[in-house]
């Protein structure tokens, strides 16, 4: 991924707006609760699964990219979703595949980071933040 300025991390920071609670699924297990944040351009998108209030798994995607953290691994992955690609006949607006990195992205990692940062403050963000000293 191309170097971004601090300017345009900034506004991709303060375009994410949370999602309406009732769009996500409300079949979910006593304690859990998703947080989804869209972006202000294609494919941003910030997912959040909490248990308690503790994250228990995080998605990150931007043109093209992803990063995620699970409690179960307690580790970082990246990799590439299929949302750019033109050819992908099993495309659906509300689906979203990704191919793991084999090595993961630091890089992608940063930018995540700072973006996150420019909303430092706000609970669900320090909560994101967080994971990242891990």
């Amino acid at each position: 991924m191309k170097l971004i300025a601090q300017n345009e991390i900034a506004a991709l920071g303060a375009s994410l707006r949370q999602i309406d609670q009732r769009l996500l699924n409300q079949t979910l297990e006593e304690g859990i609760t998703r947080v989804w944040y869209q972006g202000g351009e294609p494919y941003f998108d910030v997912f959040v699964e909490l248990l308690h209030g503790r994250i228990q798994w995080f998605q990150f995607t931007l043109r093209g990219k992803s990063i995620s953290w699970s409690q179960q691994i307690c580790s970082w992955q990246t990799g590439m979703t299929n949302e750019l690609r033109p050819d992908d006949i099993t495309f659906y607006p509300a689906s979203k595949f990704i191919e793991s990195d084999q090595r993961i992205d630091l890089e992608f990692v940063e930018l995540a980071r700072k973006i996150l940062q420019t909303r430092a403050g706000e609970e669900i963000f320090d909560k994101m933040l967080a994971l990242f000293n891990h």
